[in-house]
């Protein structure tokens, strides 16, 4: 039965610079990457390829050795162009020389109807061979899926509520078939329901309204109603011992591809946007497109940052890098490495503060604003403010639950719901932290202690 949830926790980050609803399709990246520091949970990949061979899109690079079924494959075609390895030859980035012609290794496909008649064994072998797998994410800790287990539910966000994030009606326009199909290739791998959850902010889309064999819920809030972890707390919450299974509309359109047309097709619209970016607009590419030639000629200024994703949970690169596995957008924001003085004292309108304690009078500007990365200070001792719960629209504790984490307190941790959420669940409370804690990072130790005790 659909819900509709209504949520007051939570902040929304007005950013100048969001993407104009244009795509340009004429602007291709020479070279493409995978990066295994993109998947949770892989622990060792093992390669499959070496520097000059040639590739195909599907064609595997490396598996995980504790996971020898996953493949994780080529984007594009082409020729292994580079392997950058870091600390103890730790694999970073697999470079791959684009073909101007796309091509695909085959995989089986199907028409609509014989895709019910699929069984869950079939499903998931395709899946795991092609390199769709990893699209999947555990929950909790927010690792790859076991597809060894079965979830109680499958969880899809149909919007996405971060600062500057791409509109899903641009991003999945005359996509709807594929949608489709990836959801009824899922529901075979699950006894319980899938959930799609759209934005009642906003007019809902028929792009994800009309689509079968999902239970559809609304959601009516601030940042982050569109994560997806808030939206599993508020309809199937996570207790120990519970799997539930995640996976964004992208991941959903190369899973209904893959099983239509018999290819794995990473084909992706990203969107390159911030103040720093002379005109914010979307890209047609493919999964780990190189980002060089969509920022040339399109930046302000040379003292500038790049993050792959988004500026809460986003991580940053390089103006040669390379876009995310599960990234949509490329933000680009002023680098902040100046002194100001009396920074936080100046009354001004300019400056976003949650607070209103940074700038004054930060409260009346109801426009959009131009923040740089400047924390404003450095790490000190946690300041017990509450104001982490009036972000976070979930029935916990963050501050104790940081606490706990710090203190290596497992039980604690268990029962302050550490289970519940991953880094973009409380990358709220990173940003209004007055003590500068790097809250993300203490909630992925708490998980993996938890994960791995």
């Amino acid at each position: 039965m659909s819900k509709t949830i209504k949520l007051k926790q939570g902040f929304n980050i007005n950013l100048a610079g969001k993407a104009q609803n244009n795509v340009v399709d004429g602007i291709q990246p020479e070279t493409f990457a995978i990066m295994p520091p993109n998947f949770i949970g892989l622990e060792r990949p093992k390669l499959l390829v070496n520097e000059g061979d040639s590739v195909k899109a599907g064609t595997p690079l490396f598996f995980d050795k504790k996971k020898e079924d996953i493949m994780f494959t080529s984007p594009v075609s082409g020729e292994i162009a580079e392997v950058i390895r870091g600390e103890k030859r730790k694999i970073l980035e697999i470079r791959i020389l684009a073909d101007k012609q796309m091509e695909y290794e085959t995989f089986s496909s199907y028409s609509t109807s014989e895709l019910n008649s699929l069984n869950k064994q079939t499903i998931t072998d395709q899946l795991l061979k092609s390199g769709a797998w990893p699209n999947i994410v555990q929950r909790p800790f927010g690792i790859l899926a076991d597809h060894t287990q079965s979830p109680k539910s499958i969880f899809i966000s149909a919007f996405d509520s971060h600062p500057l994030a791409p509109n899903y009606d641009v991003l999945y326009k005359g996509e709807e078939q594929y949608l489709q199909a990836g959801i009824d290739v899922l529901k075979k791998l699950t006894e319980g329901t899938v959930h799609m959850n759209i934005d009642s902010n906003r007019e809902v889309s028929p792009i994800f309204s009309n689509l079968k064999n999902v239970q559809l819920n609304k959601f009516l809030g601030p940042h982050p109603a569109g994560n997806v972890g808030v939206q599993i707390h508020h309809l199937d919450p996570i207790n120990k011992g519970d799997i539930v299974w995640t996976i964004k509309p992208q991941g959903l359109l190369e899973i209904g591809k893959l099983f239509l047309e018999g290819k794995y097709d990473t084909a992706r619209k990203v969107a390159l946007v911030g103040s720093e970016v002379k005109t914010p607009q979307y890209y047609q590419t493919f999964a780990g497109a190189g980002i060089s030639k969509f920022v040339q000629d399109n930046i302000h200024g040379d003292h500038v940052r790049f993050i792959s994703g988004n500026v809460l949970t986003g991580e940053r690169i390089k103006s040669d890098g390379y876009v995310g596995y599960f990234d949509n957008m490329v933000t680009v924001i002023p680098e902040g490495d100046h002194h100001e003085f009396l920074g936080w004292i100046l009354p001004t309108t300019k400056k976003l503060s949650f607070h209103r304690a940074f700038g004054l009078f930060s409260f009346l500007n109801k426009g959009e604003f131009k923040p740089d990365t400047n924390m404003h200070g450095e790490e000190r001792a946690f300041v017990m403010t509450g104001k982490f719960e009036e972000v976070t629209p979930m029935d916990l504790y963050p501050t104790y639950l940081l606490k706990a984490i710090m203190a290596d307190d497992y039980d604690e941790m268990e029962a302050l719901g550490i289970y519940e959420v991953i880094e973009e669940d409380l990358a709220l409370c990173e940003f209004i932290d007055v003590s500068k804690h790097d809250v993300q990072s203490i909630l992925r130790k708490g998980l993996e202690l938890i994960q791995f005790s």
